[in-house]
């Protein structure tokens, strides 16, 4: 796969089959329309291109998570800011112009409520009025449901934020919603009692779930581990209450400080609380440790 920031950037040459969104999460919904695009690719001579607008403050995913997870799939990924220009862009001008001449699109693949253009004016009937005079085919493809709510990045954001990691996780296609960060050096109070933890310090973007703890699978030195860790501000000794996922991690006996760690979550136990002293949380840690293990027993894994 090809990464590139900025529509300008890019310099393809082959007809393409071309989907436009934010894809934050890259949720069940999502893939749909990524399917579609693939199968284009593989049956014709063309590209398969995802155009990534940019995303909302709180995401699901970063940037360079998205990168990763289409690596394999697809041909190419165009990261698109919103530049005034674009903001300002008439949709006709932004079908000829960008989809027509630019990208060389023969297959547009988008969702129902895909807007695009000045004022939000161009959307999938648009597109299906100019695709004679461009020379492009339409799929709009349906959204994606889980029982009667529809699939959206919105409604994954709330389950996490309800601490319903399981959903969250089903409806993003079956991968756990994780954290990727270098470890940080903390008070090393872990340590201290016994318990040494990696912190983790999410980008600023992405959001943390429910603040509390709950059982993970961590990566680092290119091997799997269990874990249990904490989502929030450690309110018992933390004085900045700064935004941290702080991990213990099962068997792992190295010096992580510095290294990059990937922590996926998979299911909350309690909400965060601030204990009245340190042998009282020193307690609640020992109960949380011992659920994690029993977690990771009736939920194994591959380590490699």
């Amino acid at each position: 796969m090809q990464y590139i920031k900025g529509l300008d950037a890019f310099d393809g040459r082959n007809q393409t089959a071309v989907t436009l969104g934010k894809f934050d999460g890259l949720h069940r919904g999502h893939q749909k329309l990524l399917n579609r695009i693939m199968k284009y690719a593989q049956k014709e001579d063309c590209d398969s291109v995802v155009c990534a607008f940019d995303m909302d403050r709180d995401c699901l995913m970063t940037n360079e998570e998205r990168r990763a997870f289409l690596e394999d799939k697809v041909d190419y990924l165009i990261e698109i800011p919103f530049t005034r220009e674009m903001m300002e862009m008439e949709a006709e001008k932004f079908i000829d112009e960008i989809l027509h001449k630019k990208l060389h699109a023969s297959h547009i693949v988008v969702g129902t409520d895909f807007n695009f253009g000045h004022e939000k004016r161009g959307n999938h009937q648009m597109l299906e009025k100019y695709a004679a005079k461009y020379g492009y085919t339409v799929d709009v493809v349906e959204k994606a449901y889980y029982k009667d709510r529809e699939i959206s990045s919105t409604y994954i954001r709330e389950l996490l934020l309800d601490g319903n990691v399981p959903l969250a996780n089903e409806l993003l296609g079956g991968y756990p919603y994780e954290i990727t960060s270098v470890v940080e050096h903390g008070q090393q109070l872990g340590r201290t009692l016994g318990f040494p933890t990696m912190n983790l310090a999410p980008q600023e973007k992405k959001i943390l779930p429910k603040y509390g703890v709950y059982a993970c699978r961590v990566l680092v030195d290119g091997v799997w581990y269990g874990g249990v860790g904490n989502a929030g501000v450690k309110p018992t000794v933390a004085q900045e209450k700064r935004r941290l996922f702080e991990v213990y991690v099962y068997g792992y006996e190295g010096d992580a400080y510095g290294k990059t760690a990937t922590v996926q979550i998979l299911e909350f136990e309690r909400p965060e609380t601030k204990f009245h002293s340190v042998e009282e949380l020193k307690d609640r840690v020992m109960k949380d440790m011992r659920y994690g293990e029993e977690y990771l027993k009736n939920h194994p894994f591959d380590e490699r």
